[in-house]
């Protein structure tokens, strides 16, 4: 089985494994206490965190462990917006950020104060001028991914840095894809991490609040973790994440180099062997190991259950593959074909057969999903009794019969033309826009109907 996943989770690296057994051993005890085994647990504890800060270049002092990068960054959230609750109540978030800290907005936002989300380029990146331009007397908190997990597109932290200190406005950092491959550049004020997305243990996350930055723990606290973090520490995970984050720093810059021609290799190549598909992500400012592609008329979880029977483990954003029928938030916001969707993110070692063996199955399993569906042929023009507009009813069917309905019939009519598209799947509103894009027809906009959206599409070739 070739596991194509590393960005939700990396393995478990070795050195990881063998910190964890061994502090198993000597780091069970309360680092609270002073006597032998609470002074042996005590440093432990007190080297991993030294450790963390090295590879993360601040002081000690300020790293706090926590149960999960999810509970880092809430907790991050919370904690510097109330602890600028006299400046304001204003949070500034990118459109593509991971969930959690959307969440976090969420709940800031419930509870009376405000959120502008700033939006991206077609190849997930912000614009810096756009975040200044976002910046408020009473914004509070700015918050910016160091790398998107979805499609790889590395965010220009330093320059975000940059002007949020210059406007006196603390910016966090959520570095859980990229913190493995190395620092996070700039002069940001918080960062949250994860361990398991480096090849630590899950179940341990990093917050980082650089001194000086207004802070107010949220909740009940006690006397672990600078009050940030409360209950006792998973010491012998901490020790791994540690370790392994050590390790995989060592190995990043020779490992990045390999990995960066593998990716290359497949966001050249899938276009070549599969028809109308869409890399997405920047081709250039992109993390080592993660290419992200697109497929027309293909069922996103009928295409991960059948690479998944090949012995491939991939990750999709399709709407195809979710059960709320959404497209991925970080697709929508890049505007980018959402249907068919697949991730593959590679781990550290993955060998070179593992791609091409992947490159070569692909083509047949892609075709073999668009088969079953009934999908037109590549650049096929159905021909038939020319009429200046129709209506494809595809209301009740879900990503991606709307645009493979679309695309039997754009032939029926004249240039000029139009087709109306009947659709209640939220997947419509993104992939018929993409799917004009590609096929070079117009998207002249949607209508409301008396039930879901008409999209109206006119024929220009």
């Amino acid at each position: 089985m070739s596991y194509f996943d590393a960005a939700s989770a990396a393995p478990l690296h070795p050195v990881a494994r063998q910190a964890l057994l061994a502090s198993l051993d000597e780091g069970w005890a309360d680092p609270a206490r002073l006597y032998r085994e609470g002074r042996k647990a005590r440093m432990l504890l007190d080297a991993a965190r030294e450790a963390v800060a090295e590879a993360v270049g601040c002081r000690a002092d300020e790293v706090v462990f926590t149960s999960s990068g999810t509970r880092a960054v809430h907790t991050g959230v919370a904690g510097a917006l109330a602890g600028r609750r006299r400046v304001g109540r204003h949070l500034i978030v990118s459109a593509v950020e991971h969930s959690s800290v959307l969440h976090s907005a969420e709940v800031f936002e419930a509870a009376g104060g405000t959120v502008s989300h700033v939006a991206v380029n077609r190849a997930g990146a912000v614009d810096p001028s756009v975040y200044a331009a976002a910046l408020r007397q009473d914004t509070a908190l700015a918050c910016l991914q160091s790398a998107n997990h979805e499609v790889g597109t590395v965010q220009p932290v330093a320059q975000v840095a940059e002007v949020c200190r210059a406007a006196g406005v603390p910016l966090l950092v959520d570095a859980a894809q990229s913190l493995g491959w190395g620092r996070v550049e700039g002069d940001w004020s918080l960062l949250a991490a994860s361990a398991h997305k480096w090849g630590g243990p899950s179940g341990v996350g990093l917050l980082v609040v650089r001194k000086g930055v207004r802070f107010a723990a949220q909740g009940p606290v006690d006397e672990r973790e600078s009050g940030r973090a409360p209950g006792f520490e998973n010491l012998p995970a901490i020790v791994a994440a540690a370790a392994s984050l050590r390790a995989v720093r060592a190995e990043a810059a020779q490992e990045a180099v390999r990995l960066r021609e593998l990716t290359e290799r497949i966001r050249a190549r899938v276009p070549a062997l599969v028809s109308d598909v869409e890399v997405v992500g920047d081709p250039e400012r992109r993390l080592p190991g993660i290419v992200t592609f697109s497929c027309l008329y293909v069922d996103g979880e009928a295409l991960l259950h059948e690479l998944d029977r090949e012995g491939f483990s991939v990750s999709s954003g399709s709407s195809c593959t979710s059960s709320t029928l959404t497209p991925s938030h970080v697709l929508k916001a890049m505007g980018v074909l959402s249907e068919g969707n697949v991730r593959v993110s590679l781990p550290s070692g993955v060998a070179e057969e593992d791609v091409e063996r992947f490159l070569a199955v692909l083509p047949g399993t892609v075709a073999g999903v668009r088969e079953k569906l009934g999908a037109p042929a590549p650049a096929t023009v159905v021909q038939g009794e020319e009429a200046e507009e129709l209506v494809v009813d595809s209301l009740g069917k879900r990503c991606p019969i709307p645009v493979i309905e679309l695309a039997k019939v754009i032939g029926d009519v004249p240039v000029g033309g139009t087709v109306r598209v009947l659709s209640d799947d939220e997947a419509a509103r993104l992939d018929i826009p993409a799917w004009c894009e590609m096929r070079g027809q117009e998207y002249v906009g949607e209508e409301p109907a008396e039930r879901g959206t008409a999209y109206v599409v006119r024929r220009v070739s």
